[in-house]
């Protein structure tokens, strides 16, 4: 009698920080890439998943979509298919070495009054054992951002608020509450944020300005949904617990 059991392993996007490099399962696929954008009409509808097989055996993948709710940058999946992002194929068994291109299409709503977000689901699989032994199997699911923003909306991201905080050591830290005024999505990897801190007496004693590079090593893309706040806590130390700071988000043209 044969024994066998199935172990998944979730390769997700950390607490919306929207991840900008592609990620690689070891021992089975890599999926690229792991943030799609897309638009209520146009081109922009269609976007492309690509799925390489990594294995030296046939990889059989299966194409979900949740609706992602976001709130102040807390996520919610719900476990439901809206109907209104497809995926094409649904199904397919990737050979070794080769590369499966699945078609994410928005046919939902053209005129959405607020962005939405999907998580599409690479999941690969699991096939049953032929060899009668024992065993553990190891599948691999990768959750794909999905975004939704309507045609010819811009965002519009600003900070809201700066204050000193303090990291998990104790240490100063600036913590920025950013918000998009927009009816579209925003990320703060795409501009430049400027950090001032002054000590009492109102004597600049620290600048520094993040790119859009800098920020997407730190804090991930950094999405902030139609219409919401979210609050960054940056890692750089400031020179002092006292004083204030100011911020200044400009986004890249």
């Amino acid at each position: 009698m044969r024994s066998f059991h199935q172990i998944s392993a979730v390769g997700a996007l950390a607490a919306l920080m929207a991840l900008c490099a592609p990620l690689v399962g070891a021992h089975a696929q890599t999926v690229k890439p792991l943030v799609v954008d897309l638009t209520t009409t146009g081109r922009g509808m269609n976007q492309t998943i690509s799925v390489e097989n990594t294995s030296a055996a046939p990889l059989p993948v299966e194409m979900t979509v949740q609706e992602l709710l976001i709130d102040g940058g807390e996520t919610q999946l719900t476990g439901t298919d809206p109907g209104d992002i497809f995926v094409f194929p649904p199904q397919a068994t990737i050979q070794p070495g080769q590369t499966q291109t699945f078609r994410v299409q928005y046919v939902g709503d053209p005129a959405l009054a607020n962005s939405k977000h999907y998580y599409v689901t690479v999941a690969q699989v699991p096939v049953q054992s032929r060899t009668g032994a024992s065993g553990v199997q190891v599948v691999f699911n990768f959750q794909v951002l999905a975004s939704v923003g309507s045609s010819g909306a811009e965002p519009a991201l600003r900070v809201q608020s700066a204050a000193i905080g303090t990291d998990e050591t104790g240490q100063p830290v600036p913590v920025i509450t950013m918000i998009n005024d927009s009816a579209t999505y925003g990320y703060l990897a795409n501009g430049k944020l400027r950090i001032i801190e002054k000590d009492a007496s109102g004597r600049e004693i620290f600048r520094r300005t993040f790119s859009g590079p800098e920020i997407s090593q730190t804090l991930g893309m950094g999405l902030i949904s139609s219409g919401q706040q979210r609050v960054f806590t940056l890692s750089t130390i400031l020179p002092q617990e006292g004083g204030v700071i100011e911020a200044r988000f400009t986004p890249d043209r």
